[in-house]
């Protein structure tokens, strides 16, 4: 265990993205945790106010996200600094993403529907470090041996050809596929020549004249929607909270 420890996570300088990843994590959860307790009416914890403004975590989250960020930038990847700045920017960034559908909507939706998009991007992000972690590269270049690097034209060919594939799933609609198919290949490649998105601009593009392609991509989508979106509803409830009923629906 100490010589697999030295050699994937000490040797390469990793630690810093391991603890920046924990501390990600263990933050966002955290913060959940509080944050639902204070919905219930449970608990010590208190919303932070100043006169009528309402102080959202993503304010301190920032911050430490810019302290730990430039600490971590001026004290390299080794070293006991290296450390304390990746666990102060991983905190920051778990404050800041948990926050993220406040930041995009601009308007505190933090347990409506739209708020559930902070989770997902937190998911993603937290699988993303994982990848990074484990030694995956962008556009999947990795594992080369010296020989294969010194032929740049094959490790550019890869990337440009492996960018094309994310570039055509994300004009499909498949924007998670696209993200990690810019790491593993064959993800991005398996989005690339599947149907597209009834709503993408594919298939806006490419299917205004083909009636039953456009008909098939909408039953496709139906069909995935239907049988994914409950178990994902239900995964991201239990992550970060049930958003609130709309009263409008309520009063139907």
């Amino acid at each position: 265990m100490g010589d697999w420890w030295q050699r994937n996570i000490i040797e390469p300088g990793k630690l810093p993205l391991l603890l920046a990843l924990t501390a990600f994590v263990v933050t966002f959860l955290v913060t959940r945790v509080i944050t639902r307790m204070i919905r219930a009416g449970k608990g010590p914890f208190r919303n932070i106010e100043t006169g009528a403004v309402h102080i959202h975590h993503v304010v301190p989250g920032v911050v430490l996200t810019v302290i730990g960020g430039f600490c971590a930038v001026a004290g390299g990847q080794h070293g006991f600094g290296a450390a304390v700045s990746a666990v102060v920017f991983g905190m920051g960034a778990g404050l800041v993403m948990d926050e993220f559908a406040l930041i995009v909507h601009l308007d505190d939706v933090y347990w409506t529907e739209a708020g559930r998009k902070s989770v997902e991007v937190v998911v993603l992000t937290a699988a993303l470090a994982g990848l990074f972690l484990l030694g995956f590269a962008p556009f999947g270049v990795n594992d080369l041996s010296d020989d294969d690097l010194q032929d740049r034209g094959s490790v550019i060919s890869t990337v440009l050809v492996n960018f094309l594939f994310a570039l055509i799933a994300l004009a499909k609609g498949k924007a998670r596929v696209a993200i990690f198919g810019m790491i593993v290949p064959f993800i991005a490649l398996f989005g690339a020549i599947r149907l597209a998105r009834p709503t993408s601009p594919w298939a806006k593009r490419f299917y205004r004249r083909r009636p039953r392609a456009r008909a098939k991509a909408q039953l496709r989508a139906f069909h995935h929607d239907r049988r994914w979106a409950g178990p994902s509803r239900r995964l991201q409830d239990w992550i970060g909270g049930a958003p609130d009923v709309d009263r409008a629906l309520e009063r139907r």
